[in-house]
C-alpha cells in the first residue's frame, strides 16, 4: 500500500524538554488516520513537523516519497492544514480570505470559494467579516480553507473545537466524502474518542511523546473483548444451565444479578434458548465489544484527558 507519509525516528527537543521521541508513523494513501493522545503527548508538535512549521531535531519526514527538508516549500500546495486555532484577517470577509489564500497557493480554480463555503455551510456569511464571526463559524472558515485546494494530504488539528452536534456531524460527514470521492488523506487529532472511532481507518496513540500503538481500527474490533451479559435474578441457576447444556466454562458472575459470557462456544440465540425453556427471568441481554475509548485507556494506562 503507498504511503503519504512516513516518520522515521523523529525527535523535537526544545531546550532540555524532549516534545516528541523515536517517533515511527506511518500514514498510507487514502486513509483517515485518527491521532490520539493525552494532553501534553505531543500531537501538535508532530503536526507542526509534518507542515514544515517546526523543524526535527532529528530524525527523518518522508511525505509523497521524498524527504522532507527545511527548504521543501512545494510540498505545502499538495497539502491542507488547520493547526491549533485558525487565524485570519479580520476585517477581511470569509471570501476575501480565502481568495487570498489562493493568490498565495497559486490555485486558480472557477468557483472553488464558493464550493468550500457551502460544503462548510458558510455561504450565507460569504460577505461577513471575520472579526463577526463566533468560534465555531472560525473554525468552520478553517476547515474551508484547509479544503479549498483540493489537497492531497490534509492536516487538522482538533477540527470539531467550538461546534455543536449538528457541526460535528457535517465534520464527519466531509470528511468521509473527502477520502471516498476525492481519495484524500486526512491525519486528524481529536479529544473525542467517538468521533475518531467513527470515521478512522487506522489510529494512532502518541503518549510521552512516543508512539505507543499504531494500529486499524478493524484490528481493535478484531482483537477487543467481546462478551454476553445478562441481568437476571437467577444467577445460579444460569451459571449450572450453560455449564450443563452448553458446556460453556468461560464465564464470570458479576453481582447477584449480572452474569458475563466470554466463551464463543454457543450462539446468543442458542444461550437464550435454553435459559427461557428453563424459564429464567430475563431482564437484560445484550452484547458488548471493547470500544477506542477503552482501548485508549488501557494503552495509555487510563489517561483520558486527550489534546495537544
Amino acid at each position: 500500500m503507498q504511503t503519504i507519509l512516513t516518520t522515521d525516528h523523529l525527535n523535537k527537543q526544545i531546550g532540555a524538554q524532549t516534545l516528541v521521541s523515536d517517533l515511527n508513523m506511518h500514514i498510507a494513501k487514502g486513509e483517515i488516520y485518527g491521532f490520539l493522545g493525552p494532553n501534553g503527548a505531543g500531537k501538535t508538535t508532530v503536526m507542526k513537523m509534518i507542515t514544515n512549521q517546526w523543524k526535527p531535531t532529528s530524525g527523518d519526514i518522508i511525505l509523497f516519497g521524498e524527504k522532507l527538508l527545511p527548504k521543501s516549500y512545494s510540498f505545502l500546495k499538495r497539502m491542507g492544514s488547520m493547526i491549533e486555532f485558525p487565524v485570519f484577517y479580520d476585517e477581511l470577509t470569509a471570501e476575501e480570505n480565502l481568495k487570498l489564500h489562493c493568490e498565495y497557493m497559486g490555485y486558480y480554480s472557477p468557483d472553488s470559494v464558493k464550493k468550500a463555503l457551502s460544503l462548510l455551510s458558510l455561504s450565507e456569511s460569504s460577505g461577513k467579516r471575520v472579526a463577526e464571526f463566533s468560534l465555531g463559524m472560525k473554525q468552520r472558515l478553517g476547515i474551508a480553507r484547509a479544503v479549498l485546494t483540493k489537497p492531497e494530504f490534509l492536516v487538522l488539528d482538533e477540527p470539531a473545537n467550538g461546534l455543536d452536534p449538528a457541526g460535528m456531524k457535517q465534520l464527519r460527514d466531509l470528511f468521509l466524502m473527502l477520502c471516498k470521492e476525492y481519495g484524500m488523506t486526512i491525519l486528524i487529532s481529536s479529544h473525542l474518542l467517538s468521533e475518531i472511532e467513527s470515521i478512522a481507518h487506522t489510529i494512532g496513540i502518541i503518549h510521552k511523546g512516543r508512539l505507543v500503538r499504531e494500529i486499524s481500527m478493524k484490528e481493535i474490533s478484531d482483537s477487543g473483548l467481546e462478551y454476553l451479559e445478562i441481568k437476571t435474578p437467577e444467577t445460579a441457576k444460569v451459571s449450572y444451565i450453560i455449564t450443563d447444556r452448553l458446556s460453556i466454562t468461560n464465564f464470570k458472575v458479576i453481582n447477584d444479578t449480572h452474569i458475563r459470557i466470554y466463551a464463543k462456544q454457543a450462539s446468543s440465540q442458542e444461550i437464550m434458548k435454553a435459559l427461557t425453556e428453563n424459564q429464567i427471568e430475563i431482564q437484560g441481554f445484550h452484547s458488548h465489544s471493547e470500544s477506542l475509548e477503552e482501548y485508549f485507556l488501557k494503552v495509555t494506562g487510563g489517561e483520558n484527558k486527550c489534546g495537544n
